[in-house]
């Protein structure tokens, strides 16, 4: 029997693999389905989307386990859809696979024998497609969805159609007010829902706008964008052939030039150019050597270095201060430049877009990459256009070259063409001429180079490049796809082709703008020629299908007006991103043609009005905008709101957020969707993405705070053992972050139920910083679920009254080792855990924290260190990790248990907690034979044999 009452998402969710596939698609870069049309911050994966849309419409059933077969089926996460999803990639291969294989084994670190070039078979990795890179389930599927859910679809989107006809009787609308990149409007759409999408920022506008109409535009149509984008490249690189600026004087044609900045030495009077790293290129060897000349200044000096590894004790730009060649004193460049005001830099005037002569900062090219056209059959026009995988030495020999005068000439013809164009420009939109206002990230580029207005974040060669571009753009566009897709091309190049742009020395080429969330700007950077633009300046189109209609805003969220049955946001909360600052660096060279677009769109950022920061003004915008979506969707609507996973302050907050906005929480999810980090130490901590789950609250029921409680420990109970009910031994799809999380959804459950609670002024809370120390009677109330939660999970073999005389530390550690044992290593998780059991200096417990590769300390790393009065080091389980090491060091088990005796000596103290030792022992001895844990092997017979040893001790 149906339930279309509830929907799955609030009875269960498979987190594991909805994790593992959001991150697979994280990890694939451009060939992401939306991050090939632009740049945006924080885009949430399609296939997170698309689980949470399903996971919204279907109904539940007395049957869970039945369920999950279904909602897994028609995401092509259960076996007969990653057959599907293998053939689909492999064509010519037969899918081989052992059941008992994990989710990972089966998706992505599949193997198969494949004939090599030689005839020889071989093991090779065989990696399934990602589930939202093919059409759906099999028609054997189908049969068993349609006969679970009562349905008749043989395609997501007729299933999608025939779902909201049973929800809501009719097919459903899903929106959201805060549409950034696009994702959750573009995959319900692909699905074949109506979608609406709105944002107060006009650049979010147009990438959603163009996720639905150029990705869903017919073959025809892509086939008339990808002859409009060529041509105009191929309008831009005939007027700069005709200027003769992108050619050596022996024909060769140039790929990249390095431009550096100089400065004067305060100590010595030298104009020092300022390289972080004197390599140009490490694949040939290339360095940069600098000579003295006597008018004070430096020639710079292309060599082949004979070691790169000590090359840049030389640099003139370390540890954030200029080291003079000349007279080797090393001095602060922010006390150079004024200050972190930068008071000795001038501000540069709207009609600039070079150096005057007396300002701090000259720049200078140092270096041409070049490449001479000789293979046999190769043309320059096919080195131009060459396709990105296709390497340099396919056309010719490729070389850097120190510019010499014939360089120069090219540089100077550059500049004095764009200075003659560059009133033109602005007056025509082909050039920025909008200021560069005071912001968080904004106010850097200010301070640090005085640059106040944005296209003097590029030079010459870039400006030429870009307006050009623009100006052919709006020679050759006739629809209103043609000006989107040419502000897509601009936005590419703009990221990828300025000052902001690091070269980077191992790969030969310059870096994008935005390779982190920032606006930095650097001592030396790469410009790209016509020569290695094509792959930027032409974006490879795909045909996607979309079904439903769609509607795209530019407005203020609380301004909404269009009823949706389905909200999916991702509001700017708790967040670090400044999305409206940074998208001004885009907005300056879309303007003119956001407003040939959209005449009735505004083309700023709005960033006045933008919700941001902490505090009560925040808190209001955030409850005006929930109570608006709230009472804009019908009383069987849902609302999924995700969040960056933080601590329960934020919890609280948001949560308070929504209750005020008259919604209730019925379930929460964390997904993980990691990527490689370089480790903690460097401040990059993962993050899990949190689907909340609510609906509109239909009670005015009051409690009193005293009789949550009981109410609460009931509801995590109840939570966790839905949970343990429905997971797969063999392939766990929740780990204990889960189950901690559970306790705050259980505690949400309970507190939003209610209209109000005694006692409880929520606007007074929402009034205070998030930064108060203080804790909210919230904050409290969701740390009292959680110690609920801590006592009644319990590891196997451990008594729940041992259990409970575990510190906070140990607990970590052996819930941590519970997670390691069923293959979790995610960062995330362990992350979730240490929240849970309050553990600040959890990392001091971890052994490694690679990606995906996180585990805890082994005994043979720990050795003798880190045994303290306080904290973990205080710990049974710490002097336990000792005693294992001293038996292996030692290869004698009793040196083991005489280092416990002699360190619980005390009142006989080794006695009384003699079971307990053995209670943790008991539990380390499962990391014998497991491959989970195969970092434990050489140490793992000596975790039983001290067992075995401690048991049979006596007096």
């Amino acid at each position: 029997m149906l339930d279309w009452t509830k929907s799955f998402i609030e009875e269960q969710f498979p987190v594991a693999k909805i994790s593992k596939e959001s991150y697979t698609e994280r990890k694939a870069g451009r060939s992401q389905t939306l991050t090939g049309l632009g740049k945006w911050w924080g885009r949430k994966p399609l296939i997170l989307v698309r689980a949470a849309l399903f996971g919204a419409l279907l109904p539940v059933s007395d049957d869970k386990q039945k369920d999950k077969e279904i909602f897994l089926k028609i995401l092509t996460m259960d076996d007969d859809g990653i057959v599907k999803r293998f053939v689909e990639k492999h064509p010519s291969l037969a899918y081989t696979s052992d059941p008992n294989d994990s989710y990972e084994v089966k998706t992505y670190a599949h193997t198969e024998f494949v004939e090599d070039r030689n005839g020889n078979f071989v093991e090779k990795n065989c990696p399934c497609c990602r589930p939202e890179e093919i059409d759906g389930p099999c028609e054997k599927a189908w049969t068993e969805i349609n006969a679970h859910l009562g349905t008749d679809a043989h395609s997501l989107q007729e299933l999608t159609k025939q779902l909201g006809m049973k929800r809501f009787g009719h097919v459903p609308t899903v929106g959201d007010c805060f549409a950034g990149g696009g994702s959750n409007v573009f995959e319900p759409a692909r699905m074949g829902c109506n979608v609406f999408g709105s944002d107060l920022n006009p650049l979010a506008g147009v990438l959603t706008w163009a996720d639905l109409n150029i990705l869903g535009a017919s073959k025809e149509e892509l086939d008339e964008l990808n002859k409009f984008q060529e041509k105009v490249f191929d309008a831009v690189c005939k007027e700069i052939d005709d200027l003769g600026v992108e050619r050596n004087e022996n024909g060769h044609v140039a790929k990249y030039y390095l431009d550096c900045n100089e400065t004067t030495c305060p100590e010595c009077g030298y104009m020092v150019p300022l390289l972080p790293s004197l390599a140009v290129s490490k694949k040939e060897g290339i360095v940069v050597e600098l000579e003295e000349r006597e008018d004070k200044t430096f020639a710079m000096h292309l060599v082949k270095a004979k070691n790169l590894k000590d090359v840049d004790k030389k640099a003139t730009v370390q540890k954030g201060s200029l080291v003079c060649p000349h007279c080797h004193k090393a001095t602060s460049i922010i006390a150079i430049r004024g200050g972190d005001e930068g008071r000795n830099l001038r501000k540069w005037q709207k009609d600039e877009f070079m150096a005057r002569p007396d300002d701090l900062y000259q720049e200078r090219l140092y270096a041409v990459k070049y490449v001479n056209v000789n293979r046999k059959g190769k043309t320059i026009d096919g080195l131009r256009k060459k396709p990105g995988p296709v390497t340099d030495a396919t056309f010719g020999d490729s070389y850097y070259s120190e510019p010499n005068e014939y360089d120069l000439r090219n540089e100077q013809r550059v500049l004095n063409y764009v200075n003659q164009h560059f009133k033109e420009w602005q007056e025509n939109g082909y050039c920025p001429s909008s200021e560069i206002f005071e912001g968080y990230n904004t106010s850097q580029i200010i301070r640090e180079k005085g640059w106040k207005f944005w296209h003097q974040l590029y030079n010459t060669r870039e400006l030429l490049f870009l307006a050009l571009f623009t100006k052919h753009a709006f020679l050759n566009a006739v629809s209103k796809k043609d000006y989107i897709l040419s502000i897509l091309i601009i936005n590419r190049i703009a990221d990828n082709n300025s000052k902001l742009s690091g070269w980077h020395a191992t790969r030969d080429m310059n870096v994008n703008t935005f390779c982190n969330q920032a606006l930095n700007t650097l001592y030396n950077f790469g410009v790209r020629s016509t020569y290695s633009l094509w792959t930027i300046a032409r974006l490879d189109l795909l045909s996607v299908v979309k079904e439903g209609s769609s509607i795209i805003t530019v407005e203020s969220a609380s301004q909404v007006v269009k009823e949706c049955d389905i909200w999916i946001t991702d509001p700017p909360y708790a967040d670090a991103v400044n999305y409206e600052e940074l998208s001004e660096f885009f907005l300056a060279w879309d303007e003119a043609l956001i407003k040939k677009a959209f005449p009735d769109w505004y083309t700023d950022s709005k960033r006045a009005l933008a919700i941001k920061g902490t505090g009560e003004s925040f808190n209001k915008s955030m409850v005006d905008v929930y109570r608006n979506l709230a009472e804009h969707m019908p009383d069987d609507g849902m609302q999924i709101v995700m969040f960056t996973h933080q601590d329960t302050k934020v919890w609280a907050e948001l949560s308070m957020i929504l209750w005020s906005a008259g919604l209730q929480v019925t379930a929460a999810w964390c997904i993980a969707t990691e990527t490689e980090s370089g480790g903690l130490k460097q401040g990059n901590y993962v993050k899990g993405t949190v689907l909340m789950v609510l609906r509109k609250r239909i009670t005015n029921d009051e409690a009193f705070e005293d009789e949550l409680y009981e109410q609460i420990k009931d509801e995590v109970q109840y939570q966790i053992d839905s949970m343990h009910e429905l997971d797969d031994v063999a392939n766990p799809d929740f780990t204990d972050g889960d189950y901690l999380l559970a306790a705050y959804v259980a505690a949400l459950k309970v507190i939003t139920s209610y209209a109000s609670i005694e006692g409880l002024d929520v606007h007074y809370e929402l009034e205070k910083a998030r930064e108060s120390s203080e804790a909210s009677p919230v904050t409290k109330i969701i740390n009292q679920a959680r110690k609920e939660a801590y006592d009644y999970l319990v590891p196997e073999g451990i008594s729940a009254n041992t259990w409970s005389k575990f510190a906070p530390e140990e607990r970590f550690y052996i819930k941590g080792l519970a997670m390691e044992l069923n293959g979790v290593h995610t960062l995330s998780a362990f992350q979730e855990l240490a929240r849970g059991f309050a553990v600040a200096d959890y990392t001091a417990i971890l052994g490694s924290t690679k990606s995906n590769a996180v585990r805890l300390k082994l005994p043979k790393e720990y050795k003798m260190s880190q045994i303290t009065d306080t904290g973990f080091g205080s710990t049974v389980v710490r002097n336990i990790l000792a005693a294992i090491y001293i038996s292996a060091n030692k290869n004698n088990v009793q040196e083991g248990v005489s280092y416990l005796r002699s360190h619980y000596a005390d009142n006989n103290e080794y006695w009384s907690l003699r079971n307990k030792i053995i209670a943790i022992l008991d539990f380390l001895a499962k990391v014998q034979g497991n491959k989970n844990v195969d970092y434990w092997e050489d140490t793992a017979e000596y975790v039983v044999m001290l067992r075995d040893a401690v048991r049979n001790d006596s007096l």
